[in-house]
């Protein structure tokens, strides 16, 4: 064959290949199973499509009054050592459920060494925290509280205290039946609020429902770009868009200032060093700034870092382990992160205000107050 017409012919195939790749919006404007097939790692494991949120997972001892007062106490500085500092302190349901800061300030102001991760759609994650210490919100309830750099608290003296308030005593009973407020019960109450916060519909989610007009074509091109090759699918998946799981993706900072970590504080492995769950990112237009550190406030940086594959395998500390195989560099274009960009702004709609409750007032005693006599 001339060399001229072998060169025909490839670019020919080459046309070919490109064409059969080519993005249309309409693929996505039908239900999710037509959608194109997702590009998956082999390492992955099973992938599940982003979804809208399914019901809330029912346990046996969730109440309206339980939960209610588990508000109350969600709110209620009391709970801490100094008196000053409440759960919603670091979990502000104005900041997105979170704080708006890199770290959260505790006890005496003292700064902690993690980004506040936000409560939303807790319920329907199995481990919490970064490093997953707490599996499940009743085991996760308490542990802020008798953090020294946290809340500070003594948790006998906190249920002391509370059994003390006349206010709670009626609430705990009203919500457990008799008997005082002991650290089981603090941590449903908790636990029965917490796992009310979820997040509001977005508009993923109507796209996916069929209301096809609410993404427009950049946005489309950004999904089908998060499901291919940005390969953000591999671990935000699903209706929480997370796996759950645990990966290192090089932010440790191992052997530097800063250094955390993280999965390995939980389990004592070697092999888990460096790892961190993968946060959802429903919402995350407002729980900036991102990552377990907090360092960063702008996610077209993150996208550029990951879009670089993060620092590499070459450059880690021999101490660490490989980065996730999920890691890698991904040669995404500008006009591609502005579509990715674009794309991952439609996961977000404000949570709905909540007021802060009304507290159950400490009981007066009147000699305290008799100062005239």
């Amino acid at each position: 064959m001339p060399p001229y017409i072998m060169s025909l012919a490839l670019t020919l195939c080459a046309f070919a290949a490109l064409k059969a790749q080519a993005f249309s919006p309409d693929d996505y404007r039908q239900p999710a199973a037509q959608w194109p097939a997702a590009e998956l790692h082999k390492q992955a494991g099973p992938v599940a499509e982003l979804a809208p949120l399914p019901e809330l997972p029912p346990v046996d001892w969730h109440t309206p009054a339980i939960e209610t007062l588990g508000q109350q106490l969600f709110f209620d500085p009391r709970l801490s050592g100094s008196g000053q500092i409440a759960c919603a302190s670091c979990h502000d349901p104005d900041l997105g459920w979170a704080d708006g800061r890199r770290v959260a300030f505790g006890h005496d102001r003292q700064a902690g060494a993690r980004n506040s991760m936000s409560i939303l759609n807790a319920a329907w994650f199995d481990h919490l925290f970064w490093d997953g210490r707490a599996t499940g919100l009743v085991e996760q309830a308490l542990l802020p509280i008798t953090n020294p750099i946290e809340m500070n608290a003594n948790l006998d003296q906190v249920l002391t205290r509370l059994n003390q308030i006349p206010g709670y005593r009626q609430a705990f009973t009203n919500a457990f039946g008799p008997g005082p407020a002991d650290a089981v019960r603090l941590a449903k109450a908790l636990a029965a609020f917490e796992r009310r916060i979820v997040s509001r519909p977005n508009r993923l989610d109507r796209f996916i429902q069929g209301q096809y007009n609410v993404l427009n074509d950049q946005e489309i091109f950004g999904l089908h770009l998060y499901r291919t090759k940005a390969g953000c699918l591999n671990c935000h998946n699903g209706p929480l868009y997370s796996d759950g799981k645990f990966h290192h993706t090089g932010l440790s900072y191992y052997g530097r200032k800063y250094e955390d970590t993280g999965r390995e504080q939980a389990t004592g492995q070697i092999e888990d060093r460096g790892k961190f769950r993968t946060p959802s990112l429903r919402d995350l237009s407002h729980t900036a700034p991102w990552m377990h550190n907090g360092f960063f406030p702008s996610l077209r940086g993150i996208l550029n870092m990951y879009n670089a594959g993060m620092i590499g395998d070459s450059q880690l500390h021999p101490d660490l382990p490989q980065l996730s195989p999920l890691i890698r560099p991904l040669h995404l274009s500008n006009h591609e992160l502005d579509a990715l960009e674009a794309f991952l702004n439609t996961l977000s709609r404000r949570p709905l205000a909540l007021r802060a409750p009304k507290l159950p007032p400490k009981q007066i005693n009147i000699n305290d107050n008799d100062s005239h006599h």
